[in-house]
Formats: C-alpha cells, structure tokens, sequence
C-alpha cells in the first residue's frame, strides 16, 4: 500500500499574531509541522504497519518546509516531497489543493492521501475536500479509525452526532481527528535518518501545471487598539470615609 500523507509548515501554536500593513505576521515565531498533521502521519504509519508498503510525506511550501518533511521523516515516513516555487507565494485552500492533486498524480499509484483535519494557521479544513474532487476521488473525512481490506477503505467518522461508519473504493483521500491514535514521538535514529535525508523538491514545471490564481485579499486586519488601565486604591481611617472619597470621585468624574 502506498500512502501519501500531505504536511504543512505553520507557526508554532504559542506565536502571537499582529497585523503588519494589513496582512497577519507572527513575527519571528518558530515554525513547526502542523500540530493536526502529525495526526495523519501517525495514521499513515499505522496503515503500512497493517498492510505493509511505504509512506510518502507531502508538503507545499518555501525550503524552510523541509524541516517539517524531516520531522515526519524522523516519525517513520519512508520518504518526503517538497513542491515550493516562487509563483505559490499567495496561495489559498483551492490552489494548494490544486497543486496537491498534482503533485500525487505524479507520485503515482498511491492508494491513500491522509491530512489533518485542519491546519492551525487558517483553519478552514476545506483543502483535503478540495484535493478529493481535484483528484476525482472519494473522501472520507474525520476518521477516527481506518481498516483497508480488499480494496475497500473503510473508516469510523467522529462527527458532532456521534459515530458514523462509511467505506469507498480506494485510491481514496482521507481527514483524521485525533482519536486515530496518540502521534509517536521521533526516535533517536529517526533523527539522525532524517537530518541526512535528501528531500526533492517539485516546481510548478516539474508538476506540469500553471500557477494558480494568486489571493486577492479584501479585507484588511488592524490590531486592537491598546488600552491604559490605572486602578486607584482608595484609603481612609474607617468604612465611611471610603465610602464618602469615593462618591466624591464618582461625582468628580459625573459617572452619576
């Protein structure tokens, strides 16, 4: 079985976000594999212990993004596939599922595209639904739980109603919560494989496709305005001549 498990570099979950002329930045805030990525490594890893065959990490993104590759690496992928050119600077969730589609047909013969359920930088979850119909495959979202038999993928959905049982034919794309099992940490020698390992990295010439459309961005995002807080601790011999300091300073200020 060949499973391909699409990655994305996101900054890390304790970064502050800031607007900078209108657009988010998170400033000089580490950048780390996607934490709901991981999640579909670790399902990836379960499958090929279940069916044998290999895992193939997918990411799209600048030469910084090799690290979060090499981190699934050192989880146990077999091996990793940066696509990065500079025309994919302004993607949205439609045009990286574009460039996914393509980037998996070129691999060839996967039986599984596994992603998190969402990234932690934009949040929408639509780029693994979006990657499905760019491929003409099945989807399969919210897996807690996969078994592969006979060509027949068939996963347990976690869904706000409950439990949901579903199947289709493979090559199939799926989305895993968190329930599919706890992401295992990097081992030792996983490390230091993966420090060594030689990432290929795909251009939108190699994928044989055109940029897509760049995000023509409407809305401009401001940073809250700051306010000054003073607190006045009021004192006095008795209750009373609190109290009495402190009708003054409520009628001073013509609060009543």
């Amino acid at each position: 079985m060949k499973i391909i498990t699409c990655i994305k570099q996101v900054p890390d979950s304790e970064a502050k976000v800031t607007a900078q002329n209108g657009q988010p930045s998170w400033g000089e805030a580490p950048l780390v594999i996607n934490p709901f990525d991981e999640y579909a490594v670790e399902a990836a890893l379960l499958q090929r212990e279940a069916q044998d065959g290999e895992v193939i990490a997918l990411c799209i993104g600048p030469d910084s993004a090799k690290d979060a590759l090499k981190h699934a690496l050192a989880m146990g992928a077999d091996s990793a596939i940066l696509v990065s050119d500079p025309a994919l600077g302004a993607l949205d969730s439609q045009g990286a599922a574009r460039v996914l589609a393509a980037a998996i047909q070129k691999i060839g013969g996967a039986d599984l595209a596994i992603f998190g359920r969402q990234t932690l930088d934009e949040g929408t979850g639509l780029t693994v639904s979006q990657t499905a119909r760019a491929l003409g495959w099945p989807l399969l979202s919210f897996a807690g739980s996969i078994k592969a038999e006979g060509g027949k993928i068939t996963v347990e959905r976690v869904i706000e109603e409950g439990k949901q049982t579903v199947s289709a034919a493979a090559p199939a794309v799926l989305s895993v919560v968190q329930s599919i099992g706890e992401p295992r940490y990097p081992s030792f020698m996983g490390i230091r494989k993966a420090s060594k390992a030689v990432i290929p990295v795909w251009t939108l010439a190699d994928l044989d496709i055109a940029a897509p459309a760049p995000v023509v961005t409407r809305a401009e995002l401001l940073n809250p305005p700051v306010r000054d807080q003073a607190c006045e601790m009021l004192t006095g011999e008795t209750p009373e001549a609190i109290a009495e300091t402190l009708v003054e300073k409520i009628l001073a200020e013509k609060v009543l």
